[in-house]
């Protein structure tokens, strides 16, 4: 069947008046396929001249397309239709017969065993509706873990900490909005940016974490809420350096009306202290911990320590949608946390976690190859050169690597120049075979 011709300016078929007609009209060109998934509208004086409207109609029609989904503002890129393709994520690869280092998966012999803990829950009562959301037991043991950190966190219990800042956003934002996030940035949080239609401004991270230049620049952005990584940085492995943090908190108290979240992902494994950037006293925060990479990816519970108002939305939000997470998850992060075995088996994981990705950044600085590995389960390497070719050539020497242009937001950063691997389950022949492996590549 003939497919329907597409005019080489679609938009030059709107004749509407009214901001509500030039809505609907360019919502209508982008359901019949007219207008493609990342065109760009038209300035704002351009459309009002061709239509003879008020500049002021068509700005009013573009902030109708954003509430609605259908556009997103980029500043000074303009206004776009959004474009809502699929993005890298997180976990194992479906190509067979190549050894998968692009994960970001914790080793599952280092997760402590769930065998004990699935035999006491089946002793446990059901949970009904209308008994406490939270856990008695968890939040306990959440409160006092919070309460080493950060002091007067109400807590509030979500299904991961992804999970946390889809919902701390949407409770706090609307679409369009600016948002401060890491550049390089992690491939999950990326996605909600671009599914929840908010306007990504990337902040730069360099060895210390967070810059002050990146986070500077974004709020002179006019953001409404940045997440941040304290330590084990993804895809980089950076940590907040105390410095840093200091510098950060000064510079945001003069904006008490940032949210600033804080996805302190590795928190149960790190070697390195919780450095917070939340100023003393600042109205809007949240510490969002989950136990993704201490207990296993598919324990979807998360703990949140917030401020009052932040809690309350974040309470609401999860009531009127999921209405509560899992008791039987909650309470096997319970009893799997206190298990006296397992602080002994999570600081056995940190060790071989640290261990393992330092001996990669060894071999690889033996070869004049850069790599760093601070915190967390992955090494950032740069190659001096674009990767997308490295990735491809290392791809048909046997290796599944992620290029470091994933995990961009603009891809005006170095990232590009970075590959990230996942190593900790190679056997010392392995890893000696990949470092070979990739100094030939690179010099091909």
């Amino acid at each position: 069947m003939p497919q329907p011709s597409v005019p080489s300016d679609p938009l030059a078929l709107i004749t509407a008046q009214t901001a509500a007609e030039i809505a609907e009209a360019v919502r209508d060109l982008v359901d019949t396929g007219k207008l493609a998934p990342g065109a760009s509208l038209p300035p704002v004086r351009t459309l009002a001249e061709r239509l003879e409207v008020n500049r002021n109609t068509v700005v009013a029609a573009y902030g109708l397309l954003v509430q609605a989904g259908v556009a997103v503002t980029r500043g000074r890129a303009g206004t776009k239709i959004i474009d809502l393709q699929p993005l890298p994520q997180e976990g194992f690869s479906n190509i067979t017969g190549k050894i998968d280092i692009a994960s970001g998966n914790p080793d599952p012999d280092l997760l402590p065993p769930a065998s004990k803990a699935l035999a006491q829950l089946a002793a446990d009562e059901p949970v009904l509706y209308g008994q406490p959301v939270i856990d008695p037991d968890l939040a306990n043991w959440a409160r006092e873990a919070l309460a080493a950190d950060v002091s007067d966190a109400e807590l509030t219990v979500t299904a991961g900490s992804a999970d946390a800042v889809q919902r701390l956003l949407a409770d706090s934002l609307t679409i369009g909005d600016a948002v401060g996030f890491e550049q390089p940035c992690f491939l999950t949080t990326i996605q909600t940016a671009q599914a929840a239609g908010y306007r990504p401004v990337a902040m730069s991270v360099d060895a210390e974490g967070l810059t002050v230049g990146g986070l500077r620049a974004a709020l002179d952005e006019g953001i409404r809420a940045l997440v941040v990584t304290p330590r084990a940085q993804n895809p980089t492995g950076a940590v907040i350096s105390e410095a840093r943090a200091t510098s950060l908190r000064n510079l945001l108290a003069d904006y008490p009306h940032v949210l600033v979240i804080e996805d302190d992902h590795f928190w149960q494994l790190s070697g390195h202290p919780y450095r917070s950037i939340i100023p003393e006293g600042h109205p809007r925060w949240a510490l969002v911990r989950s136990v993704s990479k201490s207990l296993g990816p598919d324990l979807r519970v998360g703990i949140v320590g917030s401020d009052t108002l932040t809690s309350s939305r974040l309470s609401t939000h999860i009531r009127s949608g999921a209405m509560w997470v899992s008791h039987l998850l909650q309470r096997l992060t319970y009893l799997l946390t206190t298990n006296p075995e397992t602080p002994a088996q999570l600081e056995y994981a940190a060790a071989e976690y640290a261990q393992a990705n330092a001996r990669l950044v060894a071999a690889l600085a033996a070869r004049n190859i850069s790599a760093i590995s601070d915190d967390g389960v992955n090494v950032w390497i740069n190659l001096g050169t674009i990767a997308s070719p490295i990735v491809e050539a290392l791809g048909h020497r046997g290796w599944l690597v992620r290029d470091g242009a994933e995990f961009s937001l603009d891809h005006t950063d170095d990232a590009v120049d970075h590959i990230r691997v996942t190593i900790h389950q190679l056997s010392p022949v392995q890893l000696e075979q990949f470092v070979s492996d990739l100094v030939a590549t690179l010099a091909e």
